[in-house]
């Protein structure tokens, strides 16, 4: 909860020149809010579904929360960016901490399934803190420094990530009302340095004068893009591949718990060791691959890796085969994912790139609907291990999708 995916761009340009561009001191601050805005994201990912239990709820009602949460970032995403452009990012930003910190308080407080949902309802409304600090990031870089402010924005993601878990582990032992407690401490306390310390990035000259009718229309920009032949398909490959694994986070704790006796703060152990895979793939290994192979060599190679690493979860008998298989997921998700952002953006003229990266949003937001749901529906009625099949067949779909239109259109200059 409270969090957003982001498209990263490519870089063809040597190492040496991209890590020696000077970037402004705001764009660290807002460096910091990432970070604390992932670790409190961290600490909360791994002990929803703990929460439903508490409340007699099931997998299937876990994976709901998440469809529900998706299903109102869907509309209330594109229209707190468009209110980030008319009004500037750091009020907009605020707003969405403040939500987001209140969403932790009342999970922490909850004693029924109501406030549960209230709590996720208001994260939904105001969860969109990471897509705003990525429009910060563009406010403040410039295009020779954009790859940089966006691998360094990744960088604080990956490790927020890393630490929310294992501190949320750590503190579940004083029971599980204490770290949404403390995730909703933490969440305030980045919203008032927000307010004292973080510059507004978007000067009032810079900013839109659409009338507030035009910020609220945002289907018909999504159904533009989808009119575009030369990226239809490409697009079908990344629904496809984020609706293989969309709701095996809210899925896996009570994966791993059925199967392997799990408590939350073992799993919290592994969300680490799942980042810590993130941040390799993505901090290190991409831009090299990226650099030799190209997106059209990665793409197909992720989603195999995709269907192989899905299908050795749901093989898994013992814990210890369950980190090979994850690792697998990560390289696959880790390359995957920007090659095909990035394909898809050269196909896509710059007038037009956030239409795209809005439609891509949108799209996004449909997987997290559906994804969860399938899993929890799958997991309670046919087997544990289902949801973990069906993602492999979601992604050897999309690996057949994507062989088919990279052998059709494969234009000059991507290899």
């Amino acid at each position: 909860m409270g969090s957003g995916k982001y498209n990263q761009p490519t870089s063809h340009f040597p190492l040496s020149t991209f890590y020696s561009l000077p970037l402004p001191p705001s764009f660290f601050l807002i460096l910091v809010s990432v970070f604390v805005d992932m670790l409190g994201y961290g600490i909360m990912l791994p002990l929803l579904p703990f929460f439903v239990q508490a409340q007699d709820g099931g997998a299937a009602i876990a994976g709901g929360l998440m469809s529900m949460y998706s299903a109102i970032q869907l509309v209330s995403g594109p229209i707190l960016g468009a209110l980030s452009d008319r009004y500037g990012r750091k009020p907009i930003l605020l707003l969405c901490l403040f939500g987001t910190g209140t969403s932790y308080l009342l999970l922490g407080l909850a004693n029924s399934l109501v406030i549960i949902f209230l709590a996720v309802f208001i994260d939904g409304l105001t969860g969109s803190n990471l897509t705003l600090a990525h429009a910060y990031v563009a406010d403040t870089t410039t295009a020779e420094n954009r790859a940089k402010g966006i691998n360094y924005s990744q960088l604080a993601f990956g490790l927020g990530i890393m630490a929310g878990p294992i501190l949320g582990g750590l503190l579940s032992g004083y029971g599980l009302s204490t770290p949404a407690l403390f995730a909703s401490f933490l969440t305030f306390a980045n919203a008032a340095f927000g307010f004292f310390f973080l510059p507004e990035s978007l000067s009032p000259d810079r900013r839109e004068s659409k009338p507030l009718s035009q910020v609220f229309s945002w289907a018909g920009q999504f159904t533009s893009i989808f009119r575009q032949k030369n990226i239809q398909r490409f697009l079908v490959v990344l629904f496809l591949l984020n609706l293989a694994f969309a709701g095996l986070q809210t899925n896996f704790p009570l994966f791993s718990n059925a199967r392997f006796g799990w408590t939350p703060a073992q799993n919290s152990y592994f969300y680490l060791y799942v980042g810590l895979c993130g941040v390799i793939v993505q901090g290190i290994l991409f831009s090299k691959l990226q650099a030799r192979y190209g997106e059209s060599k990665l793409i197909p190679a992720g989603l195999f890796f995709m269907v192989i690493g899905l299908a050795g979860m749901a093989f898994a008998a013992e814990a210890w085969m369950i980190f090979p298989a994850v690792a697998i997921v990560a390289l696959g998700t880790g390359i995957s994912i920007p090659s095909l952002t990035a394909l898809v953006s050269l196909r896509v003229p710059d007038s037009e790139q956030g239409r795209l990266m809005g439609g891509n949003q949108t799209l996004l937001a449909l997987t997290n609907i559906f994804g969860p749901t399938i899993a929890g529906i799958s997991f309670d009625v046919i087997a544990i291990s289902a949801p973990y099949w069906l993602g492999s067949v979601f992604s050897t779909f999309a690996l057949i999708v994507a062989i088919m239109s990279l052998r059709r259109n494969n234009p000059e200059g991507i290899t």
